[in-house]
């Protein structure tokens, strides 16, 4: 391994420049398709939930509420579907409404209400106080910043820290702005850098005094039984200190099973207070008659085959861990002791999060795309897909094969040196 390149020569960084070309025509030559771009089970994944497909027959078609789950009805989903995600995420079926495969479809259409009609009873719609802004944990999720981009809602960035957002900033903006409307936050191993949020972040975020009466967070729990390690990381209830601090109705908390059965044929949730759910559901029921009931017990069915979720995900982190391990592995031997680069190691999720040297992401990106590897695009974990350092690079190792991860991590390494060496000389 070569040392710190901050302590060659010029002459050697040069010669070590030219290798790194040379050996970029040879991946050029080589034709590679590889895709890190997003985090999406692989095909070994989704089999793990093949019997799902035939688990009902013709005589399984009631709910235990006796419900016909081939008809019309039950809005807020059946109750074995309620208490499944109830079980998971430690509140009361009463809380939860059951949706389709996308908890995206539920974020967007929460926050597009709160615009158009208002979070409460008595509450304004958001849009009537002007601009409306949200809070962005930065690095942060691309699908959460594109709907406010998409309903014109103005993204404010907040930092990220190894134990979440940084408070003192949080608190500062939703202390002074009525228009504050809303916060993303991904709590559970954070897309993309892993990090799962403190006791105290999670308490201050529930008790934090806001100018905003309907200020609500956006509690996007996407990962809470996505661990990677036999040592999960482990998630204070912000629905319990939220309501302990005298704001029952300030959190909205979304789930799904896209990554835990079929991404295109899961289940979501909407979770909240009492209060909350009443009122959505009014509002929801100008919208849907209900989503598909045979699919929520399909779930049901198939989780109790499995003797719950808790198997089901270790047979998910048998096949993904390696693949996790082996990125890891590559940058500590490829870039580990060059000092231009940090990675995080998440225990659980989806991502791996790397940070560059300052304006480089965006020419590693597309230099490995050249290459024949897709990346998620630089700057697309900030908001505006604007990183302000150009230095963040979200890793998705789950799709691909262990033998194309290899190939890609090659690649996405030998780039992250030829970029580095390159931007030295230019300045």
């Amino acid at each position: 391994m070569l040392a710190n390149l901050k302590q060659l020569s010029s002459e050697h960084l040069q010669q070590r420049l030219t290798e790194l070309k040379e050996q970029f025509e040879t991946y050029k030559q080589a034709n590679m398709t590889l895709d890190m771009s997003r985090g999406k089970p692989s095909p070994e994944q989704l089999d793990l939930s093949n019997e799902m497909l035939s688990i009902l027959d013709h005589h399984d078609r009631t709910a235990e509420n006796g419900v016909d789950i081939r008809n019309y009805g039950q809005l807020d989903g059946i109750p074995e579907a309620k208490s499944w995600f109830a079980s998971i995420l430690h509140v009361e079926a009463s809380q939860v409404i059951v949706g389709g495969n996308s908890s995206l479809s539920m974020m967007h259409d929460t926050v597009a209400r709160g615009l158009l009609k208002g979070v409460e009873a008595e509450a304004k719609p958001w849009s009537s106080y002007g601009q409306v802004k949200f809070l962005c944990p930065s690095p942060g999720y691309d699908r959460h910043f594109a709907i406010c981009e998409f309903l014109g809602v103005d993204m404010i960035p907040v930092s990220m820290t190894d134990k979440g957002p940084d408070m003192d900033e949080v608190e500062a903006l939703v202390r002074e702005d009525e228009t504050i409307k809303g916060m993303w936050c991904v709590p559970k191993y954070s897309n993309p850098e892993g990090v799962t949020y403190s006791d105290d972040v999670v308490k201050r975020l529930a008790s934090m005094d806001t100018k905003a009466d309907d200020f609500r967070i956006f509690w996007d729990n996407a990962y809470t039984i996505h661990h990677l390690t036999d040592q999960p990381d482990e998630l204070a209830d912000i629905m319990a200190e939220a309501k302990a601090a005298g704001h029952p109705n300030r959190v909205y908390v979304f789930a799904s099973t896209s990554k835990v059965t079929f991404p295109g044929a899961g289940i979501s949730a909407f979770v909240s207070s009492e209060d909350n759910v009443a009122f959505t559901k009014k509002q929801l029921g100008f919208q849907t008659i209900g989503a598909d009931k045979i699919n929520q017990l399909r779930h049901v069915r198939f989780f109790e085959q499995q003797g719950g979720v808790e198997p089901l995900m270790k047979k998910h982190a048998a096949i993904i861990k390696p693949k996790f391990d082996l990125v890891i592995e590559k940058l500590q031997e490829k870039l580990g002791d060059k000092g231009i680069v940090n990675w995080t190691e998440p225990n659980g999720g989806y991502f791996i999060s790397v940070n560059t040297e300052e304006g480089c992401a965006k020419r590693i990106v597309s230099l490995c795309k050249e290459a024949g590897l897709t990346l998620t695009g630089a700057g697309a974990t900030f908001p505006y897909g604007k990183d302000p350092l150009d230095r963040n690079i979200r890793i998705a190792p789950t799709f691909p094969t262990v033998e194309e991860l290899k190939q890609a991590m090659d690649v996405f390494c030998d780039c992250v040196e030829l970029v580095t060496i390159e931007r030295w000389q230019s300045n």
